[in-house]
């Protein structure tokens, strides 16, 4: 190998140095790559009773867990040699144009996560086209996020409450806002136990202790941001003090059925998505009655722990009613790659709630627009890589869901007991080594 000097004209060209950007929030953004990083960036940067009431999930979180763990169990089975110049990512969702098969979910609380709340999520998904939901529990009202979105496409989320007459009002509140989706959450009888938050003593608003103080010294953005803007609290509701399962609990009718469905719908002109199906019968039920679509849904694991995971359900769910109402998805979505799975098994639509949030702890409204450049990009290079220059293309055929969690084959562990029952000749009981005779063996 021969050596020389280096040749100083080329060294030149490759001396890049940068002057260093004052923009710290746009520099830590702009190194997140995935959800993931952004999730790690909102740890740092929020107190842990907020962050763990977005991150966590309900009693041990095995829900969760299974959730994301069945996302990562897919395989891809991409074809070769086709033009993907040009990929088209957008489709109709429940009459209406989406840029993506993805929005942003309800998600209660908001607020606490980071002061721009509400308004920075319905800003960023009008930017890029694609449906915003408020929740119930949001903590800017209605007419606040259409003024924030003037533009957008806004859905609203109704928990059914005891007083009935206020989840009434809240419908007319949106259909005068203009919001063309109702999202009816069903799964919520009662509220889950998130322990996280019990641990926490985390309430609404938050309380500062000993314990919070400390846990602000190295947050001080967080705190100034909260103590500085206006009073936190629930724009859809009167105000409420107490732990968040006070609030829920206080909220929730465990009453609620189909007749109470229908009265809701009997005030809505728009379009109706029961949230919140974990199962193919009662998907069955929601189709016949002419619902507009479905989301398979647990509530993100903060529900019910170990409920059955939407995106197993998906396919059989797709099958059965998927020509009769749209079928939509959540729980568990963390990347491009997970939506774009879905599509490929039939749901016409997902949504991400604590993506959304990481993004919104992260860095406020610059934070949820580098959310969803991630997820948009990795959507379109997922398609590209697979082979499919649009939603239309993707199929079954393009994913395979690899088991892990199988169900026991009951049938054959009862086959196999009757015969050990029923055998002439048992094995005879062991002894333990203690209990051997010591002496030598005859013969």
């Amino acid at each position: 190998m021969e050596r020389r000097l280096p040749n100083l004209s080329v060294l030149r060209e490759q001396l890049n140095f940068r002057a260093p950007s004052l923009d710290f929030a746009a520099t830590r953004l702009a190194k997140a790559q995935t959800i993931w990083d952004l999730r790690r960036i909102a740890k740092r940067r929020t107190p842990k009773g907020p962050f763990d009431y977005t991150d966590g999930a309900a009693e041990n979180e095995v829900g969760l867990a299974r959730a994301r763990k069945a996302f990562e169990d897919v395989e891809f089975h991409p074809s070769i040699l086709k033009d993907v110049t040009n990929v088209s990512t957008s489709w109709d969702v429940l009459g209406a144009p989406s840029a993506y098969p993805v929005g942003i979910a309800p998600t209660g609380f908001t607020r606490l996560m980071h002061a721009a709340g509400e308004r920075a999520g319905a800003q960023v998904a009008q930017k890029f086209d694609v449906p915003f939901a408020l929740s119930t529990l949001g903590t800017t009202s209605i007419e606040e996020v259409r003024k924030a979105a003037p533009r957008g496409r806004l859905w609203f989320q109704l928990y059914m409450m005891k007083e009935r007459q206020r989840s009434l009002d809240l419908v007319e509140r949106a259909k005068a806002a203009g919001y063309d989706t109702l999202l009816v959450t069903v799964d919520t009888p009662v509220a889950g136990a998130r322990h996280r938050d019990k641990r926490n003593g985390m309430s609404f608003p938050p309380q500062l202790t000993p314990m919070t103080i400390i846990d602000a010294i190295p947050r001080p953005e967080w705190w100034i941001n909260y103590l500085t803007t206006e009073p936190l609290e629930f724009a859809s509701i009167t105000k409420f003090d107490g732990s968040v399962a006070d609030i829920l609990d206080a909220m929730f009718d465990p009453s609620i059925d189909y007749e109470a469905l229908a009265e809701i719908r009997s005030h809505w002109d728009g379009k109706v998505v029961v949230k919140g199906v974990q199962n193919l019968e009662d998907a069955r039920r929601l189709a016949g009655i002419g619902v507009d679509g479905i989301t398979l849904s647990n509530h993100g694991g903060r529900q019910l722990d170990r409920a059955p995971v939407p995106f197993h359900l998906l396919p059989e769910v797709v099958r059965e009613v998927g020509s009769d109402l749209e079928v939509h998805l959540d729980t568990g979505i963390m990347s491009g790659a997970d939506v774009v799975a879905s599509v490929a098994l039939g749901a016409r639509f997902t949504m991400v709630g604590r993506a959304y949030l990481y993004g919104l702890m992260a860095g406020g409204q610059a934070g949820v627009d580098r959310m969803l450049t991630i997820l948009t990009g990795e959507i379109e290079r997922v398609m590209r890589l697979i082979g499919v220059a649009s939603l239309e293309e993707l199929s079954p055929e393009h994913v395979t869901q690899l088991v892990r969690l199988a169900p026991r084959d009951l049938t054959h562990e009862t086959e196999l007991r009757s015969v050990v029952e029923h055998s002439p000749a048992k094995a005879p009981a062991r002894t333990t080594p203690a209990r051997r005779s010591k002496a030598p063996a005859k013969g």
